[in-house]
Parts: structure tokens; C-alpha cells; sequence
């Protein structure tokens, strides 16, 4: 295992040891000590490394990660695992806003609750919320699924195209052409594979599905006002 410490080092020496790292083989994993909150920790790794933060990241921990588990031993900030390619980020205590924002694939998985903007422009990831998220949560999410053990604030799924929401609380609005829908057979097995892999001990039937109406695909003029 490798050790590094932000009471000495600096970040940038932390993301170019990582940025160095064999993209085709496993490596050591490594520990990073004493963060205090410092932005973009462990961002653009693309390599098949296990990071765990010992502490709170600031803004855009794990942005754009390919390949690596990052463990994050704390709150994270803005952002956290923003434009994710690939890869599990697990965030053990809560989320600001943008979690999630445009990422394309992985797992996402946050122990505690998640801000404003959970999942905004999601691209294909998965997002696993054990806590509640806040308003304006998978606003023009266009593929992947979103769970929440939870409640959900104002404006879920606003202007949403394809992402499966699961929701276990309740919902306080939704956006624009966001819709609930019927919980099939196929959702159920989809939502218990979810769940297994963020190590989430609920039953599927406890959740509501919602996702897109599909009114807002193409400009019409009776729609004008739901843009």
C-alpha cells in the first residue's frame, strides 16, 4: 500500500503519482491522509487503483475517473465524481451539490444524503443515495438510474429523457415531464442488482419508479410552457 500525506505533500504531487499509474494493470492501493477539504483529490485517475480518502474532499474529488475505486472517508463537496467514466466512487458520509453532474458510467454510491442537483445531465451512471437528495435532482438526466433510499426535494427528473429514478421516500414535486410509472418485473430485478452492488439491504418493492413522459422530445407549442 501506498501512503500519502497532504500535510506534506500536495495535491498536484498526489494527481501526477495517480495520472502515472500502468492503466492495464492493477497497482498497490493507496491511502491519502489528511485532506482538510482540498479540491479536485484523486481527479482524471484512469488506472484499476483503489484511492481511499481519509477525511472530507472539497470540490470535484474523482472528477472524471476511468477504472479506480475511490473511497472517500467523509463529506465531499461540489461536484463529486463529475464526468465519472467508469470506475465506483463511494462517498461514506454526505454530498454537496452536482453529484454525479454529466457522468457517463460507474457507480456512484453515497452513504449519507445528497444536495441540490444530484445526478444533473447524467450520462449513463449509476447513483445509489442511501440518505435523501435535494431539489432539482437528475435535471436533463438522459440515461442511467438513480436510487434513493430517502426522500426527494422539488423538481426531480426536470426536462428528464431516459434515466430510471427509483425513489423509496416521498417526492415533493415533480419537474417538467417527469412522470411515475409502473413498477414491472424487469425494474424490480434491475433495482435489487443496483441495490446488491452498493451493499444496500432493502426490498424493491419498498421503491416508486419514475421517468420521462416523453413530451418534451420535440418542441410542440402546446408544451411552450413546460420549457
Amino acid at each position: 500500500m501506498t501512503t500519502l500525506d497532504l500535510s506534506t505533500a500536495t495535491r498536484r504531487d498526489l494527481n501526477g503519482a495517480l495520472h502515472a499509474l500502468p492503466k492495464d494493470a492493477p497497482t498497490a492501493d493507496w491511502t491519502v491522509l489528511h485532506p482538510e477539504g482540498q479540491h479536485a483529490l484523486a481527479a482524471g485517475v484512469n488506472a484499476p487503483v483503489t484511492v481511499t480518502i481519509k477525511g472530507h474532499a472539497g470540490y470535484y474529488c474523482a472528477g472524471m475517473n476511468q477504472q479506480a475505486t475511490i473511497i472517500i472517508e467523509g463529506n465531499a463537496g461540489v461536484g463529486v465524481a463529475e464526468n465519472m467514466m467508469s470506475g465506483t466512487v463511494h462517498v461514506k458520509g454526505d454530498a454537496s451539490q452536482a453529484a454525479g453532474a454529466t457522468a457517463h458510467g460507474g457507480l456512484l454510491v453515497i452513504d449519507g444524503n445528497a444536495s441540490a442537483r444530484c445526478g444533473i445531465s447524467m450520462k449513463g451512471v449509476d447513483i445509489v443515495v442511501k440518505g435523501s437528495i435535494g431539489p432539482m435532482s437528475a435535471f436533463m438526466a438522459q440515461s442511467g438510474r438513480l436510487v434513493v433510499l430517502g426522500d426527494a426535494g422539488d423538481a426531480l427528473g426536470d426536462s428528464i429523457y431516459e434515466t430510471h429514478i427509483y425513489v423509496r421516500g416521498s417526492v415533493k414535486s415533480l419537474g417538467a415531464d417527469c412522470v411515475a410509472k409502473e413498477m414491472r418485473a424487469e425494474h424490480l430485478a434491475e433495482l435489487a442488482e443496483l441495490l446488491a452492488a452498493a451493499g444496500v439491504d432493502a426490498r424493491p418493492e419498498e421503491f416508486s419508479r419514475y421517468g420521462s413522459g416523453r413530451t418534451l422530445y420535440n418542441f410542440h407549442v402546446d408544451n411552450a410552457g413546460a420549457y
